[in-house]
């Protein structure tokens, strides 16, 4: 079970960075976020009066918020080193947060078998080919470098931070809709500063009409966003976390592979290779 919901998680966030990196080509990448997480929050605020999750309080809620300062400010960070490139060394290096839950896992005492931790660093070094690093050309600045590091160590907090946000199904329904209304505070806020600094909050030259008509888009990033930190959640509590963070850190794969076939672009010989690569590594953990 474990693998099953660690590789949905990687499915599902891996579609989701490919429909907001398509979203914010021509919309502030703070807006794709903040409106996406907006649309999140009201279909998360349903399920919670629907199923009365609101019972399920309690101090493990802290964790929900954390995930949710934690969220918004390594996603930016990472679409600002991105911005500052090389992108083939940025994204490798941002895929590194693995470690954060993986650690984590190992200090609560998790010990996986030899051949799981076989698989884990197979499928990281998978995922870190498949990304493209690029080892020739401009080097990294040293700001990019403290961003990505920063966003690496974000993504990861949040994995290990959501594991620990509920221990019942409802009670993940509200720990995620806590998470999210964190997520859009955060982002509102910094939307706003953003705005008050002269930076444009809505696609040039369209405005309002163009968000409108990206709102099926949005909401299909928020959506499927929040579904990926609930199948981690259910994959961390079933099982191992060093497990679950290894599979469902494979998402920068699927990205890649959608855009191949979406999109018409082509890999790199290191990256087919590093897909395949990183297969392979789901299949020992999974066979672990």
């Amino acid at each position: 079970m474990t693998a099953l919901f660690a590789l949905a998680t990687s499915l599902l966030w891996g579609l989701a960075d490919f429909g907001g990196g398509l979203l914010t080509r021509r919309t502030p990448a703070l807006t794709v976020v903040v409106a996406s997480q907006s649309i999140a929050v009201v279909v998360l605020g349903a399920i919670v009066v629907a199923t009365g999750a609101w019972s399920e309080t309690g101090p493990q809620l802290w964790f929900a918020v954390a995930a949710g300062a934690v969220g918004p400010v390594a996603m930016l960070s990472f679409y600002k080193a991105l911005a500052l490139g090389p992108m083939g060394v940025v994204s490798p290096i941002g895929s590194l947060g693995v470690a954060v839950p993986v650690t984590v896992g190992l200090v609560l005492g998790e010990r996986p078998g030899l051949l799981q931790f076989a698989g884990i660093a197979v499928a990281v070094a998978g995922v870190v080919l498949a990304s493209g690093p690029q080892l020739r050309g401009a080097p990294l600045q040293r700001q990019a470098i403290v961003l990505t590091l920063i966003a690496a160590v974000g993504f990861g907090a949040v994995l290990a931070l959501i594991a620990e946000a509920s221990t019942t199904l409802v009670g993940l329904f509200l720990a995620l809709f806590v998470q999210r209304v964190t997520n859009v505070a955060v982002g509102g806020a910094a939307l706003y500063v953003s705005v008050k600094r002269g930076s444009p909050a809505l696609p040039e030259g369209a405005g309002i009409r163009a968000l409108w008509s990206s709102l099926p888009a949005l909401a299909f990033v928020g959506l499927a966003d929040v579904a990926a930190n609930g199948t981690y959640s259910i994959a961390a509590q079933n099982g191992p976390v060093t497990v679950a963070a290894a599979l469902a850190n494979l998402y920068p794969v699927v990205t890649a592979v959608a855009a191949v076939a979406i999109l018409k672009e082509r890999l790199r010989g290191v990256q087919a290779a590093g897909a395949g690569i990183a297969l392979v590594g789901s299949v020992l953990l999974a066979a672990g």
